[in-house]
């Protein structure tokens, strides 16, 4: 089994993204701190080994993509499959529901009954774990092989695909979970300065907007029930630091045990006293639609909330801006993949997508519509915009630290228990119950 909570120094990290031409890029977007080696020319991939064409058929395609930039950039991808396999019919088995917390009960409920969609929606990680285990997935360790897709993703991705040697799923995407969006209007008319590398420069600009009572000062979700977990894990990342926080999830309760985890819980009770109170019944995309609206100020998710910005015809730092979350200057990472059903109804029509989930033309279709970056590393760099060329080089350069609301560092089961936990502490505010609650969860990360 990989090591699921790698982080990488900058030396190590700029070798992911050694794209030729496209290393030029990167460079460009760089911090301009010590210039690093130019990077050695990728191997040219293996040619792509024939399979076997689908003529016709259906295809299920099972996800949580239903918002914004999400349903656009499997759209996209759906059209990219399309042309590739004409008279297939696509069916779009979505469940509404940020980071899959809705969507993960139907297809449990399908997989124990024995019906399984031919590809679902898996992140990346120490969540691919819980189907391995449980006996659902075909391991794809040749399929990525023959279609060269080892040879043109970065070596640190590679690492965390592999479960017991063998690689199980196809990423299309690598996504930014630590970041703070916010609207530049509110905050220049509020007199704020839109600079909060730490979290006290984060409370000093809540504390004036909230005396200011004109909007919103941080805008947060409920209603997907994974959003109170995800602002949880940017602020744990400030607590902590990078090499602490990585240790949170090692399937033991000793990090729980340490102050600072007390501490981080404080925080969030904090924050949640700027943020709007009916926050168990909006979801993520409606903070961020408050915030591009100009009826709140900022709000902390991860990029795909740029993706629903693109899909507004919104720009960003124009009608919109972003900074790392407060605190860390590390890219907490997680990749979107998909997998093959053990069983799947349509297994020629089903590795005929994930051909096109690992392919140039697949990602390049899909992620500038997502808010995502590629988890290939030669894209056409033309096709993304400032925002994610600016992510594509964060990616290449900071330290990366897996997200745990989003199963980069945890198992189906601990997120259950991380995101119940955070959800009712976003409700009831007590922070004892809730620290007891994420002690106990913690040996759920090994199943």
């Amino acid at each position: 089994m990989s090591d699921f909570n790698q982080k990488l120094t900058r030396r190590q990290a700029l070798k992911l993204f050694g794209m030729g031409a496209a290393s030029a890029a990167l460079a460009a977007c760089a911090a301009p701190t010590a210039q690093p080696a130019q990077p050695a020319q990728p191997a040219q991939p293996a040619q792509p080994a024939e399979q076997p064409k689908p003529s016709g058929g259906k295809l299920e395609i099972f996800s949580w993509w239903t918002n914004g930039g999400e349903a656009d950039g499997l759209n996209a991808m759906f059209e990219v499959y399309l042309q590739k396999n004409p008279g297939v019919e696509i069916i779009n088995a979505t469940v509404a529901g940020g980071a899959g917390t809705n969507a993960k009960a139907v297809l449990q409920t399908r997989l124990a009954g024995g019906q399984p969609p031919d590809s679902w929606q898996v992140h990346a990680g120490r969540e691919t774990l819980s189907y391995v285990n449980a006996g659902q997935l075909e391991p794809l360790t040749q399929f990525f092989t023959e279609k060269g897709f080892d040879k043109v993703m970065p070596q640190f991705l590679l690492d965390q695909l592999k479960i017991n040697g063998e690689i199980w799923t196809v990423p299309v995407n690598i996504h930014r979970s630590n970041v703070l969006w916010y609207n530049p209007k509110v905050l220049a008319e509020a007199g704020i300065e839109p600079k909060f590398p730490t979290l006290d420069s984060l409370f000093a600009a809540l504390d004036k907007l909230k005396a200011q009572g004109k909007v919103i000062p941080i805008a947060v979700g409920g209603k997907d029930k994974f959003e109170a977990s995800h602002t949880f894990e940017s602020i744990l990342l400030a607590t902590f630091g990078v090499d602490d926080y990585i240790k949170l999830w090692d399937g033991t309760d000793a990090m729980w045990q340490d102050p600072r985890a007390a501490e981080a819980l404080s925080t969030l009770k904090r924050l949640f006293s700027y943020s709007n109170s009916d926050r168990s019944a909006q979801g993520w995309a409606d903070a961020m639609t408050m915030v591009l609206e100009g009826k709140a100020a900022m709000t902390i998710m991860g990029d795909w909330a740029h993706g629903l910005g693109i899909s507004k015809g919104l720009k960003v730092n124009q009608d919109y801006g972003w900074m790392p979350a407060p605190g860390s200057d590390a890219f907490m990472w997680l990749s979107d993949s998909f997998g093959l059903a053990k069983g799947a109804p349509n297994p020629v029509q089903a590795r005929a997508w994930l051909e096109v989930c690992g392919s140039r033309e697949g990602q390049d279709a899909f992620n500038p519509k997502k808010g995502s970056i590629p988890a290939r590393t030669d894209p056409d760099l033309s096709k993304y915009d400032d925002y994610l060329k600016a992510a594509i080089a964060d990616f290449g350069s900071k330290p990366l630290v897996p997200s745990a609301a989003h199963g980069a560092s945890t198992t189906n089961a601990y997120q259950s228990k991380f995101h119940n936990t955070l959800e009712v502490f976003s409700s009831d505010l007590d922070e004892k119950s809730a620290l007891e609650s994420l002690k106990e969860a913690a040996e759920a990360n090994n199943r």
